[in-house]
């Protein structure tokens, strides 16, 4: 503690050095584009006493410079470009002078905008996403699995180490991920992350405008963005609001005190996450909260510091112009100041009108996760701009369910909360995540019971994400280590005995469940009644789910039955919703029931009946 303690008291040393030579390390943003309705920018612009020179910009036209801005740290300048709709792309030359000094000339680009950009489609419930740790998934390119000046070296040997997963490995395996049936691709952190050891989760940035070296560059992942377009898939980038890596370049030379939240002592955020609705709960309390570190080598950004503010907005809508992604996954949406995240929710959407956001609040009572989902009238008066939230609570009801042996009232009974939700259609639904155990561990490597699992996310209300490797059974049985959840996808590497990419190698049941995800989610892919139909689900009985999908014109029934033995449903029960008896044709087998009266379903197994 007293370590970590002595380091941010050390972080100002610089604050004071002042030096006759100047020069111009870093711009950020690097550019900027002409027609972009967010048309007023703030530069950050880092060098050796650059705040000590006057800045000019040379005539351009229909772009002024607003205003300079020095701080505590002679080292930095803020600069605000305005740039009118009549501007055109091109370089700006900014001067910056000084008695005794050479004038130093930078040229900044305002480049053309790409004219498909603004209608940029986000993610929404007709997607199912496939979520990727890029470290861990394919070695696409071995020659940057050791880059120079990074800290980090690769050792697939150490499971919390770097083991050379990379943009270009997922690139070679679009098509794997499209035939499975997935529309979207979520990565976890592809920035740089030049931490000393642990940085392949991507969760520490140290550069928040350069992929890391060791996954390829800025303009590989825009090629995977491009590609993934062109084969009907979106990307959805994982990004970080709340804090960066200790090691990130500004951490040493900070531009002012106040551009990290910092404390007396360490000070670790308390997760309490109810003291955004809490009528009781202490001030002291909140700032803990928002305010505190999540862990020493991740210090809190302080949003409420306006250039922080506003560096953080541009540097999302520069990342969503410059690539093309079609979503974006924020990384512990409450932990910073809630109403920044509110600013920068309605830049993006009021950017590009059609994306999409999901925000992570792991907690699992919706009386909090749908405090963050918009249209949801809080009783604080807070109000959210942000449309989609991960559905933690259903994704533990779910295990819960097919873990009891008697009973799916947890996952019926959660469900029944969703009138919580402003737009549950909107929540992004998933069997497990990186940042847990693998579903078929959490379900004792039960097969059957994983297949429930998935077919329940793929038919259920909601946007559904399967992590990768689900399709090949994979596992973290006996441990619950972050570097095993995140294994190597078999055959991503050279060389792998197993290559699941292909088939080689897998056993009798990774080839059963990979072959039911892929007829589930090909299926799904191409099924309105899912993305879009309304949801009726009938109380649970004898260890039986029974729920509809349906639209004026389409009906899907589901039956999920748990039990390690067969059963006999009534279709009276149904009728309700069906109007008679059941006929129509099982997705999952192509078996047709005409006219059936009564319907019997084998032990742990699970129907999908598109009804005629």
């Amino acid at each position: 503690m007293k370590i970590v303690t002595g380091f941010i008291l050390l972080l100002f040393f610089n604050l004071t050095q002042i030096s006759a030579q100047s020069s111009i390390e870093r711009v950020e943003p690097p550019n900027w584009w002409v027609g972009m309705n967010h048309n007023t920018v703030e530069l950050l612009v880092y060098g050796e006493d650059i705040g000590s020179y006057m800045v000019a910009l040379e005539d351009y036209n229909a772009v002024t410079l607003k205003s300079v801005k020095t701080v505590e740290n002679s080292n930095y300048l803020f600069i605000t470009l305005h740039i009118a709709k009549e501007a055109r792309p091109g370089e700006l030359q900014l001067q910056f002078s000084k008695p005794s000094s050479d004038t130093i000339t930078y040229s900044y680009p305002i480049n053309e905008r790409d004219v498909n950009r603004k209608y940029i489609e986000g993610f929404d419930s007709s997607d199912a996403i496939y979520l990727i740790t890029p470290d861990r998934f394919a070695n696409g390119d071995v020659t940057n699995d050791e880059v120079d000046g990074l800290k980090e070296l690769p050792n697939r040997n150490d499971k919390g180490g770097r083991h050379g997963g990379d943009v270009e490995g997922m690139v070679d395996h679009l098509d794997y991920i499209k035939d499975l049936g997935f529309t979207a691709i979520w990565t976890n952190p592809i920035l740089e992350n030049n931490m000393p050891n642990y940085s392949y989760h991507g969760y520490a940035t140290t550069d928040f405008y350069k992929v890391d070296p060791r996954y390829g560059s800025n303009a590989l992942f825009k090629e995977m963005c491009d590609k993934a377009l062109e084969k009907g898939m979106k990307v959805i980038m994982d990004m970080i609001a709340n804090h960066s890596g200790l090691d990130h370049w500004w951490m040493k030379d900070l531009p002012s005190k106040d551009w990290i939240n910092q404390w007396e002592t360490y000070t670790q955020t308390n997760h309490k996450k109810t003291v955004v609705l809490d009528p009781y709960a202490t001030e002291k309390d909140k700032k803990v909260f928002f305010d505190g570190w999540f862990v020493p080598t991740m210090p809190d950004l302080n949003q409420r510091n306006e250039s922080m503010s506003k560096y953080l907005i541009q540097n999302t809508l520069w990342w969503i112009e410059y690539s093309g992604i079609s979503g974006i996954r924020m990384d512990t949406y409450p932990y910073p100041d809630m109403y920044f995240m509110n600013d920068w929710t309605k830049a993006v959407m009021a950017e590009y009108p059609n994306f999409n956001i999901v925000g992570e609040e792991w907690v699992l009572r919706p009386t909090i996760v749908s405090y963050w989902q918009k249209g949801k009238q809080n009783s604080n008066g807070y109000t959210s701009e942000l449309k989609s939230v991960m559905d933690f609570p259903l994704q533990n009801a779910l295990v819960n369910s097919l873990n009891d042996p008697d009973s799916w009232n947890a996952v019926y009974e959660e469900l029944g909360q969703d009138y919580l939700y402003p737009d549950p259609q909107n929540l992004v639904i998933f069997p497990d995540n990186h940042d847990m155990s693998r579903i078929y561990t959490q379900l004792n490597e039960d097969k059957e019971l994983l297949k429930l699992a998935l077919t329940y996310i793929a038919t259920i209300r909601g946007i559904p994400q399967i992590y990768y490797g689900t399709e090949v059974l994979m596992n973290n049985k006996g441990t619950e280590d972050h570097g095993v959840i995140r294994s190597d996808f078999p055959g991503g590497w050279p060389n792998d005995p197993v290559d699941s990419f292909t088939g080689k190698g897998l056993n009798k049941s990774q080839l059963e469940i990979k072959n039911y995800i892929t007829k589930l989610f090909n299926w799904r892919k191409d099924s309105s009644v899912i993305h879009h139909g309304k949801l009726v689900h009938f109380a649970t009985m004898d260890n039986t789910y029974v729920f509809f999908r349906y639209t004026k014109s389409e009906m899907v029934m589901v039956i999920l039955n748990k039990d390690n033995g067969s059963m006999t449903l009534d279709m009276k029960e149904y009728k309700e919703v069906l109007k008679g008896n059941l006929s129509g044709k099982d997705i999952l087998t192509g078996k047709h029931y005409k006219d059936v009266e009564s319907l019997k379903i084998s032990g742990k197994t699970a129907l999908i009946i598109e009804i005629e």
